[in-house]
């Protein structure tokens, strides 16, 4: 709704009078849709962010809007996204600590301060803070992904490609499992 009333705000008077119309519907309506009010945008992004401000994907929006809203305020619009932490949350019997960031979540603020705040050196610094909670991630290229030089995935194939590995023959027979432990 934000970038809606943002994007109407910028546009041109209107001309005729079907856009004149539009316009006296739009303002008429404005202060009663319910995150907007009779608040401007900044509040009422404020506002949206007060409510949800432990979550990452509102804090993104929140980052998007203010960007759109006011470009010159980029490098507090990354600050913000940096300061957020990924809690952990009740684990309901699995084993270990969980993060409330989810993977896609976090591709989309990468994807985010990328193309939209265009700041390569902070979507660097969120790729590499992700691969720490995504170590399987091949977009982040996590240790452990296929996609990190040193991952096993790429030590083995190295090492097959230097024949330095004795390969097992699929011949068939089991014994070359026999010693096999998990």
């Amino acid at each position: 709704m934000i970038k809606f009333f943002h994007k109407v705000g910028s546009m041109n008077a209107p001309v005729t009078d079907s856009e004149k119309l539009i316009w006296r519907v739009l303002e008429a309506e404005r202060p009663n849709i319910s995150q907007v009010h009779e608040k401007s945008l900044f509040e009422a992004n404020n506002s949206v962010l007060e409510k949800h401000k432990d979550s990452l994907m509102h804090r993104a929006a929140f980052v998007e809007i203010l960007h759109i809203l006011d470009s010159n305020r980029k490098s507090e619009a990354v600050k913000f996204i940096e300061e957020t932490t990924n809690n952990t949350v009740p684990r309901n019997g699995a084993l270990g600590p969980i993060r409330e960031w989810k993977l896609k979540d976090c591709i989309a603020v990468h994807n985010l301060l990328e193309t939209v705040l265009a700041d390569q050196d902070a979507a660097l610094r969120w790729k590499v803070r992700c691969a720490d909670y995504f170590p399987y991630s091949t977009y982040f290229e996590g240790k452990h992904s296929s996609a990190s030089p040193n991952s096993a995935f790429n030590q083995l194939r190295k090492n097959s490609e230097n024949e330095s590995v004795n390969h097992i023959t699929s011949n068939g027979k089991l014994e070359a499992f026999k010693d096999l432990t998990i």
